[in-house]
């Protein structure tokens, strides 16, 4: 039998504030390659995000986000700081408990060429993990800079520390590499791919996040994404090899 849900279900709307300034790039990325920072950005930038979805009737779940991001622009360098937390829970019960703390230094060598280097701290529960801990360092090159398509690489090697849930502990070495690419649609829209990838001799976990952006105004904007991370060979313990995200947002510039 078909289930019609609208007389039932109760939709708290998806919340979602951004302090990101829609003009100029997005602060560091601590997964891909993000493109520089425009020429007319300001020293010190932020982007603070809340989301909170409830649906109730036929299904009860919720789910709440939280990000918060600061960026220092100190040409040649760049600093950024990074929070995340995603919290979702269905019929009372938890079914996800996301953490990531991480920092990210730039050091642009050229207009095109640039250093990096990021240290990364991520909890998730049900993944397996009680936690991890990454380090990479690399070169990244800006392969496309214009108006309308910009592109950029990375790549490098790396360190993690895994403290897996059955109580054992593992150090790899990994191989890193990443791309970012933007495409501005219009003055009002935008565009954005991102891949990254992260090999050890255990496994290769890559993440994807694709993003459409359109402008309502000089201050908000619409933004759809749908984030994939892959686990090729997770622990035992692990619910599953594959998490998705998919938002809806709603970003104020300041």
């Amino acid at each position: 039998r078909m289930l019609h849900p609208l007389p039932t279900l109760r939709r708290t709307a998806f919340l979602c504030l951004a302090l990101l300034p829609l003009d100029t790039a997005a602060a560091d990325d601590l997964f891909y390659a993000p493109p520089p920072a425009s020429e007319d950005s300001e020293p010190f930038s932020g982007q603070a995000e809340l989301g909170f979805t409830k649906l109730s009737g036929n299904s009860n779940s919720e789910t709440l986000l939280g990000k918060t991001s600061l960026s220092w622009h100190l040409k040649p360098w760049t600093h950024t700081f990074r929070v995340e937390a995603k919290h979702v829970s269905s019929s009372g019960e938890t079914t996800t408990d996301k953490y990531l703390v991480g920092q990210r230094e730039r050091y642009d060598l050229s207009d095109d060429h640039y250093a990096f280097g990021l240290l990364r701290w991520e909890k998730e529960r049900f993944s397996g993990y009680n936690h991890q801990v990454t380090s990479i360092v690399g070169e990244g090159v800006t392969v496309l800079d214009g108006p309308e398509h910009n592109l950029s690489l990375e790549a490098g090697p790396g360190y993690r520390f895994d403290d897996i849930t059955a109580g054992d502990h593992e150090n790899y070495l990994l191989g890193y590499g990443a791309m970012d690419y933007r495409w501005q649609l219009s003055d009002t829209s935008k565009f954005e791919q991102q891949f990254s990838a992260e090999a050890t001799r255990e496994n290769v976990i890559s993440r994807s996040y694709t993003a459409l952006t359109v402008a309502i105004n000089a201050s908000l904007a619409l933004k759809l994404s749908h984030e994939i991370e892959n686990n090729t060979n997770p622990p035992d313990e692990s619910d599953a090899k594959t998490d998705t995200t998919t938002a809806a947002s709603i970003l104020y510039s300041f």
